[in-house]
C-alpha cells in the first residue's frame, strides 16, 4: 500500500468537500438575498432559517479545513506501531489513522480512515504487530502495520 497515494486520495476528497460546502454557502446566501417580501414575521423566520443553515454549513466547512490542516502533519513514512499516519491491518479491516473520512478505496483495497481521537485509534494506539486490543468487548489482533 502506497501511503503517498492514499494521502493524495484523502487530500482530493477533502478538497472536493471544501468546494461543495463553499458552493452551498454561496447558494444559500444568494437565496437569502432573494427572499424579499412584505410578509413581516414570515419573512424574518425564513431569513433566520437560512442564516442557521449558513451557520451549520460554515461549521462543517471549518471542520473540513481543520482536517486538511491536520493531514499536512501526517507523513507517508513506515510505522512500526499504531500511531498517527499508520496503516493498521486487523482481522476486521484496514485502518488509516489520519482524519475521520470513513471508507475509501486505494489500490483496490477498502481502507477506513479514522481520526487519532476516535475510540478505535485510542484502543490500538502504541500497539505493534501481533498485539491485541479490545473495543466494546470485541477483541482484535493487529496483523500488520505500515
Amino acid at each position: 500500500m502506497n501511503k503517498s497515494s492514499l494521502l493524495d486520495i484523502i487530500k482530493s476528497k477533502l478538497s472536493e468537500k471544501i468546494q461543495t460546502l463553499e458552493k452551498l454557502i454561496a447558494e444559500t446566501r444568494a437565496s437569502s438575498n432573494d427572499t424579499k417580501s412584505s410578509m413581516g414575521d414570515k419573512y424574518e423566520t425564513g431569513r433566520e432559517m437560512l442564516q442557521q443553515e449558513i451557520n451549520n454549513l460554515q461549521i462543517q466547512l471549518n471542520e473540513v479545513l481543520k482536517q486538511q490542516d491536520f493531514l499536512k502533519t501526517v507523513l507517508p513514512k513506515q510505522s512500526d506501531k499504531a500511531e498517527k499516519g499508520a496503516i493498521v491491518k486487523t482481522e476486521k479491516g484496514l485502518f488509516f489513522i489520519s482524519v475521520s473520512l470513513g471508507e475509501i478505496t486505494c489500490e483496490n483495497q477498502k481502507i477506513i480512515c479514522i481520526s487519532p481521537e476516535s475510540p478505535l485509534a485510542k484502543a490500538m494506539f502504541g500497539k505493534q504487530e501481533n498485539e491485541c486490543f479490545s473495543l466494546n468487548n470485541i477483541n482484535q489482533k493487529i496483523i500488520e502495520i505500515q
